[in-house]
């Protein structure tokens, strides 16, 4: 149990640390909101997969690939919402 909380916790991170590289100008947003931000990811990039393939098949999480592309969704989103960056 143990372990795979800390397996979500360092996926997270460094799903989210990678969305983070990916989208363009600085996000002061620390390690804790980068790790729930790639954990987020994951599971937004399995909803996604799922709507894309097989259809909806509730909340899961997704591999590498998925999960860094749901966390730069996730990332632009709250970006959006919080208007934290503007264009630089």
């Amino acid at each position: 149990m143990i372990l795979t909380i800390l397996g979500w916790i360092v996926f997270g991170l460094i799903a989210g640390f990678i969305a983070r590289a990916l989208v363009p100008g600085k996000d002061d947003i620390g390690i804790l909101r980068t790790i729930l931000l790639g954990i987020a990811g994951s599971v937004v990039g399995g909803l996604v997969f799922g709507l894309l393939t097989v259809g909806i098949r509730g909340f899961e999480p997704t591999g590498w690939i998925g999960s860094i592309i749901g966390a730069i969704i996730v990332l632009v989103v709250y970006n959006k919402v919080t208007g934290r960056k503007s264009r630089v």
